[in-house]
């Protein structure tokens, strides 16, 4: 039962117990909604500084939930819809060195690429903070009257170049911290090795970044969605307002 039946319920209830209380119930209901919808419409309207404020603050409440999420072990490694997978230039890679039984060194890099991704996710947060509070009231507005995967396609199209040249140094790291290099590097020095094989080359650290954002993305656009319809991930009260 909604709120505002609730209340007219109890109205008609208390109105029954009341002594010579006669009146028809449909037309006491009618009035009786009738009165709360125009309580209702007398709510001050949002102010601007409200709808930016409701609107960074729920893509703070999904981003950090979204990397909260996948910035824990197997976060990426065993979502499929996350998965990172070794790049393409990798995989003929793999195919040489199986001939030999050495596939398993990109398997274990693989898993490292997925780790890589996972160490980073967290520390992309505080990017991803820093790109809502850099957004201009134009951005707000147009992304909040905009459909249910709005600020997620302004990510994707005006802040990723940005965030993929911060996310650079975080990523290497990762993937220096988690051992991907170490064996991106010695799965390359055993390939090489083999007879009448074409070079290779690949960026792990580009790599990463465009899946491990593309998995962000991926998760913000449902979580996003969710703030905005259904009312459950409205965690707070300026949410519940700007968005009820």
């Amino acid at each position: 039962m909604t709120a505002k039946r609730f209340l007219v319920v109890a109205a008609l209830a208390c109105c029954q117990l009341l002594p010579g209380c006669i009146a028809n119930q449909q037309q006491l209901w009618q009035q009786g909604t009738g009165l709360l919808d125009s309580v209702a419409a007398q709510r001050e309207p949002l102010t601007a500084d409200e709808i930016a404020l409701g609107l960074k603050e729920a893509l703070k409440v999904g981003t950090a939930s979204v990397v909260g999420q996948l910035g824990r072990k197997d976060g990426f490694n065993l979502d499929p819809a996350v998965h990172i997978p070794l790049p393409e230039k990798l995989r003929q890679v793999q195919s040489a060195l199986d001939r030999i039984g050495l596939a398993y060194l990109l398997d274990d890099l693989e898993v490292r690429l997925n780790r890589a991704a996972e160490a980073a996710a967290p520390r992309a947060k505080a990017i991803f903070w820093q790109a809502i509070r850099d957004m201009t009231f134009r951005d707000v507005l147009s992304i909040y009257n905009g459909p249910d995967d709005a600020a997620t396609r302004y990510f994707q199209e005006k802040m990723a170049p940005a965030l993929a040249r911060e996310m650079e140094p975080v990523v290497y790291g990762s993937l220096a911290e988690v051992g991907a290099i170490r064996a991106y590097d010695e799965a390359i020095a055993r390939y090489r090795v083999l007879p009448f094989v074409p070079d290779v080359k690949a960026d792990l650290t580009a790599y990463v970044i465009d899946r491990g954002m593309a998995g962000i993305f991926h998760y913000l656009a449902g979580e996003e969605r969710e703030i905005r319809n259904n009312p459950l991930k409205r965690t707070t009260e300026l949410l519940r307002r700007v968005f009820g």
